[in-house]
């Protein structure tokens, strides 16, 4: 029997990509390992220019060894992988800042090099960057979302169909990523997601950061995934694994810039609060989260399975978006949450709270009342997103919606 081959689907930020080339000497795709990258770049350049890719031994070492005259070969170029030299950034400024004509490097990245304050400074007004993250469900099924943009105009959603559990499920705990959504079961995705997780935290943690207790590093993702939507506590969560407070804070920092997990401030209208505030965490996909927690945890912690898949979904409408909102959550004193507030560069606020089940009661809009009463008047819209087909008004902005029209 032939290896099942994964199937292309088109990139909503292909269009993104293309126009930057267009005006734009540096252009950088950064997202994870197998997020589909690569298949992006070569299928929107083709053979147009010279691909090199430094997961290439050779080519590797002739950019480390001689970064401006591996640069100087080329005249237009797609480079991959360009975390493994960084060194590179500045020989690419060199040459942009002799020749600015737009597109002449397509870069990709699976670590966020600009992370890096080096990197970021070296190529400052000559790059743009465009993220990719993993298949969103819009672009699994061949659609544009129109979610954010909608909400964020004040448009309620539309009653849409109730996705069916046993699908919603399948969607939870397939993830987006290419690869293991090409895997025929959920044992197989599983072994896809463990020996990917193994090969990301072993092989590009090194070239992310100074780690010096590379060991840990699988135990504390597991620790993270375990608590998984909720607020870190960085001295228990270190304590638990035998790492200090600075030192967990540091190797969580380098999991964010492995596109494995995100950090999340609370929203306060007060900026600088959120800035010292306790964080949650969240995982960037929600098919490798279930496969770390098994399939046992994959049945007990539904509730934060669908909340990490919710917001891999706002998250990844957020990119699209030509001024991308900011995601945040909302706890005040009481204790009263609200699972995502998205706010844009006007400071308008929109306001999601993920539910399980297929009917919502006025109580399950607590926390979004008193968001609404914190902004001072800058909610939009506060959504209460269930499993059910109905759209329902609770209020002054204030909707149950399916989470179906997210996608």
């Amino acid at each position: 029997m032939s290896p099942r081959r994964t199937r292309l689907y088109p990139r909503l930020a292909a269009a993104r990509v293309a126009a930057a080339l267009r005006d734009t000497p540096v252009v950088l795709v950064n997202g994870p390992r197998q997020g589909g990258k690569t298949t992006l770049v070569r299928e929107l350049v083709g053979g147009t220019r010279h691909y090199v890719t430094l997961d290439d031994p050779t080519e590797l070492a002739a950019a480390r060894a001689d970064p401006t005259g591996f640069i100087r070969r080329f005249d237009r170029v797609t480079i991959d992988e360009v975390q493994h030299a960084p060194a590179l950034l500045h020989a690419i400024k060199k040459s942009v800042d002799e020749n600015r004509r737009a597109g002449r490097f397509l870069l990709t990245g699976s670590a966020n090099l600009l992370a890096l304050p080096r990197a970021a400074e070296s190529l400052a007004g000559r790059m743009e960057v465009v993220t990719l993250l993993p298949l969103s469900q819009a672009e699994l099924r061949e659609r544009r979302p129109r979610f954010l943009a909608d909400v964020f105009a004040g448009k309620a959603p539309s009653s849409v169909a109730a996705v069916p559990m046993a699908e919603l499920l399948r969607a939870v705990l397939g993830g987006g990523y290419p690869a293991m959504l090409a895997r025929p079961s959920g044992v197989r995705r599983r072994a896809w997601a463990r020996e990917y997780l193994r090969a990301v935290v072993e092989r590009d943690a090194r070239e992310a950061a100074d780690i010096e207790k590379l060991e840990q590093l699988p135990r504390l993702l597991r620790a993270l995934a375990q608590q998984a939507t909720q607020l870190v506590n960085f001295t228990q969560l270190g304590a638990a694994i035998g790492l200090d407070d600075k030192t967990t804070r540091k190797y969580v920092g380098v999991l964010e810039r492995l596109y494995l997990v995100q950090r999340v401030s609370p929203w306060f209208r007060n900026r600088l609060k959120r800035l010292v505030k306790t964080p949650k965490a969240h995982f960037l996909d929600s098919g490798l989260l279930g496969a770390m927690l098994g399939a046992a945890g994959e049945r007990q912690r539904i509730g934060p399975l669908l909340e990490t898949f919710v917001y891999a979904e706002l998250a990844k409408q957020a990119n699209e978006l030509d001024s991308a909102p900011a995601l945040y959550y909302y706890r005040d004193k009481d204790q009263v949450e609200v699972d995502f507030v998205l706010e844009d560069d006007r400071g308008r606020l929109v306001g999601v709270e993920v539910k399980s089940a297929a009917s919502v009661s006025t109580g399950d809009f607590r926390g979004l009342r008193r968001l609404s009463d914190a902004s001072g008047g800058k909610l939009v819209l506060g959504l209460v997103l269930h499993n059910g087909d109905s759209v329902a008004p609770f209020g002054n902005r204030l909707y149950a919606a399916p989470l179906s029209c997210l996608f």
